[in-house]
């Protein structure tokens, strides 16, 4: 399973790459298995790739290029790994490209997609969806850390402290005890603070779920430094002993939601800034004149390509698998990569409908 840095590295190299008069084979496939635990993409791999290669004339160097990805593609999915949710594949033979993404993500349905530049637009936003975070379940006595990444786990440690016993004591006796026991709980939580801020500074994490109890939480907070609290995004509740699995679905599940809840906020002040005349752009033209002057620092792309508006589309330009505003968003995910910019999808995208469908912050203004 490639890393995140290493799937970032993939997404650059397709933004860049240039097809010239070849076609590029764009494919996403749902591996997930079916209700009785058979894989779903084989037959529409093999009846897509036929019916589309098809409509190129017999002689033309456009249909062997595509014949030759073909045979890769079919090549390149016999033996897929079952721990795998989904498969994005790009493939341009006639220009040397052949891309395999192998992802513990879902990628939504099978689909497949022939235009002259790779559709990187469900790619960004899959990584959108499951981004790098870390994971924190604990109580008084250990906690676990999880660093959790594209839907799987990137790295895990455990922290075991002292575990104390319940006595049946009285007066003075009891007195100490309590204050012995709060010091080893006390002595516990900034252990598990210090190892969480050391991993999330050293590797840049920006989000952080919590999971505890009543006692245990607390405590911690009162041992974060502000510029780790700061990027606590919830607290919920998952216990010692669950399962990494359980622990994922738990956490990605509250993080998805905040992400979701702070998608209006976000939204909100881009058009404030705009109002404002400030450092912010609104709308497709304005989002591509700012890329090309290098302004865009943070693009704000929806969920649903269908919202964009100011689409230009050409006489002929009909592609049943992917339409018009998908292609927009495609350039507008292609620049972004290529000048550095954030991406940040809108979930739901009637919020960027006042937007023209989608927007933009500036690093300055000219």
């Amino acid at each position: 399973m490639p890393t995140l840095d290493q799937l970032n590295a993939q997404l650059d190299r397709l933004a860049s790459f240039e097809a010239g008069p070849f076609p590029v084979l764009s494919v996403y496939l749902d591996l997930r298995p079916d209700e009785v635990g058979r894989d779903r993409f084989e037959p529409f791999l093999r009846r897509e790739l036929s019916d589309r290669v098809s409509t190129y004339p017999a002689s033309g160097p456009e249909r062997k290029s595509l014949q030759d990805d073909a045979e890769r593609i079919q090549s390149s999915v016999t033996d897929v790994d079952a721990s795998l949710n989904g498969l994005a594949i790009f493939s341009c033979s006639g220009s040397g490209l052949f891309e395999a993404v192998p992802l513990a993500a879902p990628v939504g349905d099978h689909r497949l997609f022939i235009s002259d530049l790779p559709h990187l637009y469900p790619l960004a936003k899959v990584m959108d969806e499951y981004p790098r975070y870390l994971a924190l379940v604990a109580d008084t006595n250990a906690a676990r850390i999880v660093v959790f990444a594209m839907n799987a786990v990137e790295k895990s440690d455990r922290i075991e402290g002292v575990k104390t016993r319940r006595h049946s004591m009285g007066g003075w006796s009891q007195a100490r005890y309590q204050r012995h026991t709060e010091n080893y709980h006390l002595h516990h939580a900034k252990e598990v603070v210090d190892a969480v801020a050391r991993i999330v500074r050293d590797e840049r994490i920006e989000k952080i779920v919590v999971a505890g109890d009543d006692v245990i939480v607390p405590m911690l907070r009162e041992q974060f430094p502000k510029d780790i609290a700061e990027r606590i995004v919830d607290v919920v509740k998952v216990g010692m002993h669950a399962n990494e699995r359980e622990v994922l679905d738990k956490t990605i599940a509250a993080l998805q939601q905040k992400d979701a809840e702070t998608d209006r906020e976000r939204v909100d002040q881009l058009l404030g800034a705009y109002r404002a005349n400030g450092l912010a752009c609104v709308g497709l033209a304005a989002t591509k004149r700012a890329f090309e002057l290098g302004q865009v620092d943070e693009l704000l792309v929806p969920g649903s390509a269908d919202v964009i508006r100011g689409v230009d589309k050409k006489p002929g330009d009909t592609q049943p698998e992917r339409s018009a505003e998908e292609r927009a968003a495609d350039e507008l995910i292609v620049l972004a990569r290529q000048t550095s910019a954030r991406v940040r999808f809108i979930e739901d995208a009637a919020l960027l409908e006042p937007a023209g469908g989608v927007g933009a912050f500036l690093r300055f203004k000219i």
